[in-house]
């Protein structure tokens, strides 16, 4: 999941990213919401950590901006302010959830999975291909009863490739997924990355889950 915070405040920003990452989301900063706006336009992120109070255009006006511009991805707004009338106009302005600093993490985590899983509707508490279970909260990773210890990017990987099961996934799009927007797409790590989670979770087990699409990328799917 790729995750854009925008925020000014310099030590809440490194707070939320550093964070984010450490819980395996690909996290893009921005630290105005001009910037933010821009960024969120192109980029196809999973959710936006959106503060109020930002110099030039606030949350509010990014909010408003977004939605109308057709970007629907889930809004969460940080603010300092926790009177009713700031949260009313931040949701009409098309937030999908509002969090007072300040906040603990385990808040913040647990409203954008909420988030997260009210985008995609009736989203499982685990994600399951052939033998092979992936539970996005524990980030516990097992095929056929065997616990799979993957890194943070192996994992990303994982996850990305299993919310997409059975559709073809390029390079370009795991790369905007599962690193962030400074990645060089002329290296190979892509390719990497999927070598050692083949040699993780299928040199030793049958069916072979993960395949290549010639000319595409990548699939994970049962054959």
């Amino acid at each position: 999941m790729r995750i854009l915070v925008i925020e000014d405040h310099d030590e809440v920003a490194r707070f939320i990213v550093k964070g984010l990452k450490e819980e395996r989301y690909a996290v893009d900063c921005a630290g105005t919401g001009t910037e933010g706006l821009s960024m969120a336009r192109i980029g196809d992120y999973d959710a936006i950590v959106l503060d109020v109070m930002l110099p030039g255009m606030n949350g509010f006006e990014v909010a408003a901006a977004l939605r109308a511009k057709g970007v629907a991805s889930p809004i969460l707004m940080l603010t300092a302010k926790d009177q009713v009338e700031d949260k009313v106009r931040g949701l009409d302005a098309g937030a999908d959830d509002y969090l007072v600093k300040p906040f603990a993490f385990a808040e913040l985590l647990a409203r954008i999975r909420a988030l997260l899983r009210r985008r995609d509707q009736l989203a499982p508490a685990e994600l399951q291909v052939a033998d092979l279970v992936l539970e996005p909260v524990s980030h516990h990773v097992v095929r056929a009863g065997q616990p799979i210890d993957l890194t943070n990017r192996e994992y990303a990987l994982l996850e990305f490739l299993m919310r997409n099961k059975g559709r073809a996934c390029t390079r370009t799009s795991i790369i905007e997924h599962v690193w962030d927007m400074h990645f060089d797409s002329d290296t190979n790590l892509v390719d990497v990355h999927i070598r050692h989670l083949r040699a993780k979770l299928d040199d030793s087990f049958s069916p072979k889950l993960i395949h290549t699409v010639r000319g595409v990328g990548y699939v994970l799917r049962e054959e």
